[in-house]
């Protein structure tokens, strides 16, 4: 890459079969250090969190979501605040999603609870078209908005521009999310009649976009693969994208966990090795390791501050509740080891009675120490590629949280 604000560079590789590799992305907002796990700000606020908070737990960059944030308080606001790091007081990277995840949440995905097998409720898994909230056709895709009922019309090219103004360091080209339940011939026309013919709209639109002000800070366009768990479709599309000058790439689309390794690999064996990969949507553990190790450069999920608000915290043992009666008189930190600002400071006992009590203070603890303890995991297998310890990290470290012997 020869833009001057932004560059990734291959810094260590684990090598033999693995394509895990350490790396740094170079934004004009700061570097990131590869592998990465991208802290998620939906609306321009990771959940329970004030930035400083997020900055002390380590995180590098933050993603917030377009669609959302086009909805309200709308692009145009965040443009005229002086982007998405000033508007939010965020000193570091930023990252914005397309609005193609909304495509399938909204869309043929609507009310059905969303996991990495598809949906948990696989009778009738498919979205009636009348209850739907996202309607797509070969040009772009209607939003019926769920603040207020209104109509909405996102195309590649309305997406780059609602990113362009939002400003974030890293943007994504508008694709269309299938599911697991999507039939091969609706996930191989969807790739062909909309995925990458809005790939290619996309960069022709944000090739535009730059031209009007070249003294605005680059942004860099990831191109996103579907396919869902085919080989050949999988092949096929990083073939497609690998050919059009994207400055890195967004793996996503509905694929089963059991395969994730697997499908990774497919798609990173062909795409340009000098690139940086994003996963789209990942924070367990287990899967942590199996991205990485798979050539993932920088990934994404709610899952933390989300569990957190819910009770749930992370340690080395595996996820526990701490909403359980067996907490109540434990006056011990969430991970005693855990060098977080909740764990340095409070015991199990208080956030229970705040969980208990309905006070928002318990999401706040939670999801400090839950974001911290996805990062610094993060962070351990970085080192880990640099001197060579992955697979005895891996190993002892998934023993321990899963409970193996």
């Amino acid at each position: 890459m020869t833009n001057k604000q932004f560059s990734f560079i291959v810094t260590s590789s684990l090598g033999g079969e693995s394509l895990a590799r350490t790396g740094i992305i170079h934004t004009p907002h700061g570097d990131i250090k590869t592998p990465a796990f991208i802290v998620v700000g939906t609306k321009a606020a990771v959940k329970a969190m004030v930035p400083e908070q997020v900055k002390a737990v380590h995180a590098q960059a933050v993603l917030a979501n377009a669609y959302h944030l086009y909805l309200q308080p709308g692009h145009k606001l965040i443009e005229n605040a002086g982007g998405l790091a000033k508007f939010m007081n965020w000193n570091g990277p930023t990252f914005t999603d397309s609005g193609g995840f909304q495509v399938l949440s909204l869309g043929s995905g609507y009310k059905k609870v969303l996991d990495m097998n598809g949906v948990m409720n696989a009778n009738d898994a498919i979205a009636p078209e009348k209850t739907r909230r996202a309607f797509v056709d070969n040009d772009g895709v209607n939003f019926k908005s769920h603040l207020d009922g209104s109509m909405h019309r996102f195309t590649p090219e309305h997406s780059m521009q609602v990113q362009y103004s939002i400003g974030a360091d890293i943007i994504f080209a508008f694709d269309e999310l299938t599911s697991l339940h999507d039939s091969y011939e609706y996930q191989k026309q969807s790739l062909n009649e909309r995925t990458h013919p809005w790939a290619r709209r996309s960069l022709d639109e944000i090739k535009r976009l730059r031209k009007l002000d070249e003294t605005k800070p680059y942004q860099a366009l990831f191109g996103v693969l579907q396919g869902a768990n085919f080989q050949d479709l999988r092949e096929y599309t990083a073939e497609f994208m690998s050919e059009l000058p994207f400055d890195g790439y967004g793996i996503g689309g509905a694929l089963e966990k059991s395969r994730l390794g697997e499908i990774i690999r497919w798609v990173n064996q062909i795409l340009p090795a000098d690139k940086p990969k994003h996963l789209l949507g990942i924070s367990e553990p287990d899967d942590i390791f199996v991205a990485i190790e798979q050539g993932i450069d920088t990934f994404d999920c709610v899952s933390p501050t989300r569990v957190a608000r819910n009770g749930a915290a992370y340690t080395y043992n595996g996820r526990v509740n701490i909403k359980s009666a067996k907490y109540q008189q434990d006056f011990t930190p969430v991970v005693q080891s855990c060098e977080c600002y909740t764990c340095q400071n409070y015991t199990k006992a208080y956030i229970q009675h705040l969980l208990r009590a309905k006070e928002s203070l318990a999401g706040t603890l939670l999801s400090i120490h839950n974001e911290h303890f996805i990062i610094k995991l993060v962070d351990d297998i970085r080192n880990s590629i640099n001197d060579g310890s992955f697979y005895e990290l891996k190993k002892a470290w998934l023993a321990r949280y899963y409970h193996r012997t």
